[in-house]
């Protein structure tokens, strides 16, 4: 990991710690221990505890590796899935189609 977290704006980094807040939560709704995610998740402990606190040092992996101890992986495939604005900028990209002759 990185030694200094990368900065975030205000938006992004109350993403990251609502994030972490639910990782939290799922984890004690499933009775686990901090010891015991971290373990089964390959990382530390205060790696752990960083990502629940929404820290963006934490990388996309060790978020995988921690939703997938909690069978939540699929989830990340919701991400990004519909990119409405992207789709529409494809759009107006597309060349338009050709008049056929008579």
């Amino acid at each position: 990991m990185p030694s200094k977290a990368p900065l975030a704006f205000p938006s992004e980094a109350k993403l990251l710690v609502e994030l972490g807040e639910r990782l939290r939560l799922a984890r004690l709704r499933r009775r686990l221990t901090a010891v015991i995610v971290a373990e089964r998740a390959n990382i530390s402990r205060p790696t752990l505890a960083k990502a629940e606190r929404g820290d963006p040092s934490v990388t996309l992996g060790t978020y995988l590796r921690i939703l997938a101890i909690y069978g939540l992986e699929s989830d990340l495939s919701i991400v990004a899935g519909d990119d409405v604005l992207g789709r529409r900028l494809q759009d107006l990209a597309l060349p338009a189609p050709r008049k056929k002759r008579k």
